[in-house]
Order: C-alpha cells, then structure tokens, then sequence
C-alpha cells in the first residue's frame, strides 16, 4: 500500500508520513517526542515500524523533535550535510547519514530523490520517494518554485505541498517587516498564488494533493478554497492539512497510470 499523512503542518511544527514499497518514512518532525507519539497513535503508527527519518532542513518546526525520536527509537535519520552541520542540529545531537543532493538513496525497495530547494537554510532539500511506478512527493519551505523543482515533480500519486501565506493578509498583518520581506523573498515561503500556479504545473487526473505548512497568521481556510477551487476538477483528490490535526492517510491507486502533468488554468 502506498500512502500519505501528515502529524500536523505549520509554523509550529511538521511531520509527514510516507508509506511506500514496504518502507515507512517520517518527513521532519518538529514535535516534542510525547507529542509526535501522539501525533503516529492517531494515525495508527507505532514508531518501530518507522524505516527512517528525513530531514528537509534545520528550522524548528522541521528538526526540533528528530534527535529524541531517532535516538529513542534508534532509528536511522537522513539529511544533507549543510542540515547535519548546523548549529540546531550541533545543538541537539543529531546524528544522521548525508544525503547527496544530486544523488538518490536506496532505502529497501524504494529510490528516495532529494530535490535541491531556495529556503534561506544551509542546505535544504525536499524529497520525492519512487517505488516501481508510484511516486509520492513533499515539498514546503521554499521561496519560489523553481524549473528544477517542476521537473522533479512531475508524474507523482501522492503529493504534500506547501500554500504558506495570502500576500495581502502577510503585509498587512503585524509581523515585523523584516519578517514579512522574508517570508515573500525569494528563499522564504511560498504564497497561495505561488502554491496554485506550481499545481498548475504538476497537476493530472490522477493526483491526490495534501496542502500544508499553511500559517495559521497569515492565511485562511476561506483563501486556501477560493484559490484551490479550480484543482478539484484537475486532480484526483485536494484536501487542506491543518496544524492541530495534520491530515489523515491518503492511499495512492495501485493500477493508475503514470501521467506527464498537464498545465491547468487558474
């Protein structure tokens, strides 16, 4: 069976689930280790069956709760080396194998592809996993969509993506301005507008798509649907995932057919 959840998506903190060919992968997790407990029971996962834990990059809410969880569960966690040489990774004494970000990891019977991403961290990645013809994606935390990216991404079952931010909402809310020319800059995080024309590009009849790491400041359910709205005619399946409750499984078909994306109107 292949499929995909999420812990819970947003500034706060982030896990995703990806269970593919046999091997069961966690995607970031930024909860404490009570929590992300928590988090798996409800989606009916024991944390043994976990294969491995992947890190997109060191910012809190990806990489604060993988130390405790790799280390009491000894599970094997994967990362770029700028990720494991960082001072949040220093700090909490993780330990993982480099992943080359040009070049796949074999993890049992599934091919795990980093894709490069522009996020202001030291080396930050997000993965497409392969096993035969499924291929599931995730990807958040990037400032704009790049034409590797969209190459990367193409022909996927399952896909998590990131809809962070409603440019309007952002500029006139109270972060500092800093903050606000961070989060739109090119290496931040990527609006709705940004969110919707990536889909456009990827998007193909047979596609689930879980959208997430959507702030719960800036941005709003009634947003996230007016500008989605179109999709759920493109794609198979569209949900929202939230912080609180993340999303549960979506499971990919089996015998669909692997398809080159289409752009859309949006």
């Amino acid at each position: 069976m292949t499929r995909l959840a999420s812990l819970g998506s947003g500034s706060r903190g982030n896990g995703t689930l990806v269970h593919i060919g046999n091997e069961l992968f966690l995607v970031d997790c930024g909860f404490t280790l009570k929590q992300t407990e928590t988090r798996l029971a409800r989606l009916d996962v024991k944390p043994g069956e976990i294969s491995a834990v992947l890190v997109t990059h060191e910012h809190s809410d990806h990489i604060s709760g993988v130390a405790a969880f790799a280390h009491k569960y000894a599970l094997p966690v994967y990362a770029s080396y700028g990720t494991l040489h960082s001072k949040a990774a220093r700090k909490g004494s993780l330990v993982g194998r480099v992943i080359d970000a040009h070049s796949p990891v074999q993890v049992g019977e599934v091919e795990v592809i980093p894709v490069v991403v522009p996020h202001d961290a030291r080396e930050p990645m997000q993965f497409v996993f392969r096993h035969e013809q499924l291929r599931v994606g995730v990807i958040s935390d990037l400032g704009h969509v790049t034409s590797h990216v969209i190459s990367h991404f193409q022909s996927l079952n399952l896909l998590l993506m990131e809809s962070n931010h409603d440019r309007d909402m952002l500029q006139r809310g109270r972060y500092p301005e800093s903050v606000k020319r961070r989060i739109m800059g090119r290496f931040g995080h990527l609006s709705n507008e940004q969110a919707a024309q990536f889909l456009a590009e990827i998007a193909h009849p047979d596609l689930q798509v879980v959208v997430g790491h959507v702030s719960e400041e800036n941005n709003h359910q009634d947003l996230l649907q007016e500008t989605f709205a179109g999709f759920h005619n493109a794609v198979r399946h569209l949900e929202f995932a939230t912080q609180h409750d993340g999303a549960d499984w979506i499971i990919a078909d089996q015998a669909a057919t692997p398809y080159r994306a289409v752009s859309q109107a949006i």
